[in-house]
């Protein structure tokens, strides 16, 4: 019998590792489980944990949370985004006051909601939008709020109404370059998502948007997000590196070296935007308090 040679498997190709400058620290602390402690008492979502937000710990352990609003399944199938895809079920009509008295009871100086898109809605969810910021209001009226809204798919009564209940600043997040957009956001529209901004400002609130690098994108195309912007009158402007959630979302076409973030932060404050938050491990949330 010819015995047969031995032959090696093939090696597997090693994982790319994140760089140093994306090391985050772990949640530790009493603020940290107190937070904890009344997002589970109280039955709330929040994009921390929904989008596996990196700065989880540090912010949670600051005392503060972004509070997700409409439940924790989003119509939309974004390819970056780790929040549940598929059929809502019917949202809770009591979560704008356990939401108010969450925040209440945190005793949080500044405040940020955001929500799933709910296109099955006819209101794009904005009652429940207003109503949340209204009795936040009331029974905080010193904490000044954020909302990082949707798109409302050029619903502008839905857009009028989500923005009428008196928070301070009104972010929704354009989330990467134009050229990207059928790849990142397949239902929503690069020049739809500018006019929202532009309509938000001209109702007389501080606008603000956030987007991703890391993508595949082009320092070119960056500028251009940045010029974009700012022709629509957004005020504030976040700039992220791209982390992928799960294996089933896109990969990191790269990891942005700290250097080139400077750079966007001060191309963006060239521009003549008020705030850049410009850095790896920034999300749209991330020191909201610093935007006012």
């Amino acid at each position: 019998m010819v015995e047969l040679p031995i032959v090696n498997e093939v090696p597997k190709t090693a994982k790319v590792r994140k760089p140093d400058w994306l090391r985050v620290k772990l949640p530790i602390g009493e603020d940290y489980k107190r937070v904890r402690r009344l997002v589970d008492e109280y039955k709330l979502n929040t994009i921390c944990q929904s989008g596996n937000c990196p700065n989880m710990g540090e912010c949670w352990g600051a005392g503060t949370a972004t509070f997700m609003i409409l439940g924790n399944v989003c119509t939309r199938s974004c390819s970056f985004c780790a929040v549940k895809t598929g059929r809502p079920p019917e949202y809770d009509e009591d979560e704008p006051r356990r939401v108010a008295e969450a925040i209440m009871l945190m005793q949080v100086k500044h405040a940020v909601i955001t929500s799933v898109n709910r296109d099955e809605l006819k209101d794009r969810g904005a009652e429940i939008w207003h109503q949340t910021v209204k009795l936040t209001k009331e029974l905080s009226p010193t904490t000044t709020i954020e909302t990082l809204i949707p798109d409302t798919k050029a619903n502008w009564e839905a857009l009028d109404r989500m923005i009428s209940a008196g928070q301070e600043v009104v972010s929704h997040n354009m989330e990467t370059v134009e050229r990207l957009y059928r790849l990142v956001r397949p239902q929503a529209k690069y020049n739809r998502s500018l006019e929202q901004i532009k309509r938000t400002k001209a109702a007389g609130k501080r606008t603000k948007s956030g987007f991703m690098v890391g993508l595949g994108e082009t320092k070119d195309e960056v500028m251009k997000i940045l010029d974009d912007l700012i022709k629509h009158d957004c005020d504030v402007v976040t700039i992220g590196q791209y982390l992928q959630p799960t294996k089933m979302h896109l990969e990191v076409a790269d990891f942005v070296h700290p250097d080139t973030f400077a750079l966007y932060h001060e191309e963006g404050m060239k521009r003549g935007f008020s705030f850049v938050e410009s850095g790896p491990l920034v999300r749209s949330s991330y020191h909201a308090e610093r935007h006012l």
